[in-house]
C-alpha cells in the first residue's frame, strides 16, 4: 500500500525519530547484527522491507502515470521529480535486502497481489482524485510503517524512516486540491467521499497483509519486537485514523 510520503510532521500518527532511541528497549535497542540472530525477527524485517520496496516501486509507476494527467507543464515536472525520489527510495531498500543476503524480488513478491489489488480498487478517475489518493490514502501506509519502525532494530529503523521522508507531494497536493475547491466548492463533497473510501480500503488492506504474514503479525502483537500487544495494535490504528482526520482538514475536506 505504501506509495507517497508526507511531511505534515505534527499530524503523523506517533512518528518516531532517532531522538526517541533512548526510550527503546529489547530488540528496538539493538543493532541489526544482534537482532537478526533471531530468525523470526529477521523474517519479519525481510517482509517489511519487501513490502516497502514494492510500495516504493509502485509509487514511482503511479506518479509517472499521474504526470500524464497533469494540467500544466509545471505540474508534470513536479510529479516527475517526485517519481524520481520514490525510485531512489526503492533502490535503497533493494540495496539493503541484497546487503543482508536476501533476493529483493523474492522479498517483494508476497505483497504484489495485495498492493496491486488495492490500487486497482482505488484507481482515481481524474487528476484531483489522484492527488487525494496520494496525500490521504497512501499516507496511511506511511503512518503504519512509522509505528512499526519504533520497534525495529536501530539500523533497520533508520533506513525505514529515511525512505518515508517527504518527496514534496504533501504540500503540492494540499495546494492543488484547496485551489480546486475554492474554484468550485462542489468538488469538495465528491473528494470527501473519495477520501473516506480510501481510508476504509487502506486500513483493510494493511490488516490483510499483516494477517497473511506470520512474522509481521507476531512482530505487531509482541512476539518479536518490543512493546506491542493486542491492545496497543488497536491504539495504533486509532492514531492512524486521527492522523487521517487531520489530513482531511488540511485539504479542506470533512472526514
Amino acid at each position: 500500500m505504501r506509495s507517497m510520503t508526507t511531511s505534515d510532521k505534527p499530524e503523523h500518527a506517533a512518528e518516531t525519530t532517532d531522538a526517541d532511541a533512548a526510550a527503546h528497549t529489547g530488540v528496538a535497542a539493538q543493532d541489526w547484527a544482534t537482532a537478526a540472530a533471531d530468525p523470526q525477527y529477521r523474517a519479519a524485517v525481510v517482509d517489511l522491507l519487501g513490502a516497502l520496496a514494492y510500495g516504493e516501486l509502485a509509487a514511482f509507476e503511479r506518479l509517472a502515470e499521474d504526470a500524464k494527467l497533469a494540467p500544466t507543464l509545471e505540474d508534470k515536472a513536479e510529479l516527475a521529480k517526485m517519481a524520481s525520489a520514490e525510485f531512489h527510495h526503492f533502490e535503497r531498500l533493494r540495496g539493503r535486502l541484497t546487503e543482508i543476503g536476501e533476493a529483493p524480488t523474492a522479498a517483494m513478491e508476497p505483497f504484489v497481489a495485495a498492493l496491486d489489488g488495492f490500487h486497482r480498487q482505488t484507481a482515481p478517475s481524474d487528476w484531483l482524485e489522484g492527488l487525494v489518493k496520494a496525500y490521504v490514502g497512501d499516507s496511511i501506509a506511511s503512518d503504519f510503517y512509522r509505528e512499526v519502525a519504533a520497534r525495529l532494530d536501530a539500523d533497520t529503523r533508520s533506513l525505514v524512516l529515511a525512505v518515508l521522508d517527504d518527496t514534496g507531494h504533501a504540500g503540492f497536493a494540499v495546494d492543488r486540491v484547496r485551489a480546486a475547491i475554492d474554484a468550485d466548492p462542489r468538488v469538495g463533497g465528491r473528494l470527501a467521499l473519495w477520501a473516506r473510501r480510501l481510508m476504509g480500503e487502506a486500513l483493510s488492506q494493511s490488516q490483510r497483509v499483516v494477517a497473511e504474514r506470520d512474522a509481521l503479525s507476531t512482530m505487531l502483537v509482541g512476539g518479536v519486537a518490543d512493546g506491542f500487544d493486542l491492545a496497543e495494535v488497536g491504539r495504533m490504528f486509532s492514531r492512524i485514523t486521527e492522523a487521517h482526520t487531520k489530513r482531511m482538514a488540511a485539504l479542506g475536506l470533512a472526514a
